[in-house]
């Protein structure tokens, strides 16, 4: 049985990122996939991901500012483009949950450029926008997009190069710790790793059960609609900006980005289901209910849909990312992004490989450790 410094479980960005920098600090690395590279069943595929610094959370926006490096190192690595700079705004309605004081507050804290702006402030600058005089919106100009699977595949690659070993079509079905590592049983044979980083999203609980630990997690199956707008000219990313509205139902969207349309979605909309469960096919509910908004908050009568995607959202405890070693083994590092981690996800990977290299991070993840209403079953 050949032996590994590191075994990743997962590839998607997290694990993909979590192979490139453990395989960069001189790991001997092996990570796994389940399906083929790229697939589509996970929260890893389309095109674009918001990436910002704007946030209510201050521990966030000090990862994110860590990943605003990382993501143009990688970029470097690869020798691509892979965040493309937009500026992005967040509207916060009389019903939302959180408040624009709760973002300037963090952005403060650390430093982030910011403006608030008043409803007449939007409305001159974005025509496109129709939003109430009560409507608090705050414009980071670090916002911007990054390409999902290129990003993937990009970290993958980078891995490869280090020297890392990653296997597609290979579930992994339990792993077993020993005084010497772990024995990871897979589909295709048992290999052993003297650490383990699991990014395994949805299907995390099937190998953490085994290990005496269960964290309650909702999984759902989102979706996001691609339209052509009457003029595409409009809504190019230099006139245009990334998008988000907080109220008691939030939304987002993106300007033109690699084709004349324009994206937009429902965040956490608790269509919940397994990943067994999935049907890929979209909600004609949901997409009503994003059709509607969308006529009133970006008015455009020759707007047409084009397509809708589907994507797998798998919600922590209050949605806060676990970093964390687990508590009775700590060679086995729990990785979870609570479907908001694609924006940290060179941070998010590095800072995994960190704690399986390093045995710590430099990145502060003090408030990411593993929820207390995560059930220890070793006592059952």
């Amino acid at each position: 049985m050949e032996k590994y410094d590191v075994a990743v479980v997962g590839l998607g960005v997290l694990g993909s990122a979590a192979s490139y920098y453990a395989a960069r600090k001189g790991a001997k690395v092996i990570a796994f996939e389940q399906f083929e590279f790229g697939h589509v069943r996970g929260a890893s595929h389309d095109t674009s991901r918001i990436v910002r610094t704007s946030n209510d959370a201050p521990e966030y926006v000090a990862l994110a500012k860590s990943a605003y490096e990382d993501w143009a190192d990688a970029e470097k690595a690869c020798g691509q483009k892979l965040l493309t700079v937009t500026g992005g705004v967040v509207f916060f309605t009389e019903d939302s949950p959180s408040k624009a004081s709760h973002f300037t507050g963090s952005l403060e804290a650390h430093g982030v450029p910011y403006e608030l702006l008043n409803a007449e402030e939007v409305n001159r600058r974005w025509p496109q926008f129709r939003i109430s005089d009560s409507v608090q919106t705050v414009y980071t100009p670090d916002t911007g997009i990054v390409h999902a699977a290129k990003s993937v595949s990009a970290f993958q690659h980078l891995a490869r190069l280090q020297g890392a070993t990653l296997i597609d079509n290979t579930r992994v079905e339990r792993i077993t710790p020993t005084l010497t590592g772990k024995i990871i049983d897979t589909s295709k044979g048992s290999f052993h790793a003297t650490k383990v980083i699991l990014a395994t999203d949805a299907w995390a609980n099937e190998l953490l059960g085994p290990l005496g630990v269960h964290i309650p997690l909702s999984v759902m199956q989102e979706q996001v609609t691609y339209f052509m707008p009457s003029d595409a000219a409009l809504f190019e990313s230099d006139r245009f900006p990334v998008w988000i509205c907080r109220g008691a139902k939030s939304f987002y969207g993106f300007p033109c980005y690699g084709e004349p349309t324009i994206k937009a979605g429902r965040d956490v909309s608790n269509n919940f289901m397994t990943p067994a469960q999935r049907t890929y096919v979209h909600s004609p509910g949901l997409f009503d209910q994003l059709t509607s908004f969308m006529k009133g908050f970006i008015p455009d009568e020759g707007r047409q849909p084009l397509r809708t995607i589907t994507c797998q959202y798998t919600i922590t405890p209050d949605r806060q990312f676990i970093i964390s070693p687990l508590k009775r083994h700590p060679d086995v590092i729990l990785g979870l992004g609570a479907a908001h981690a694609f924006k940290f996800a060179p941070a998010f990977g590095r800072a995994l490989a960190e704690l399986a290299v390093d045995g710590k991070t430099k990145e502060d993840i003090s408030k990411f450790g593993i929820p207390r209403v995560a059930t220890d079953t070793s006592k059952i």
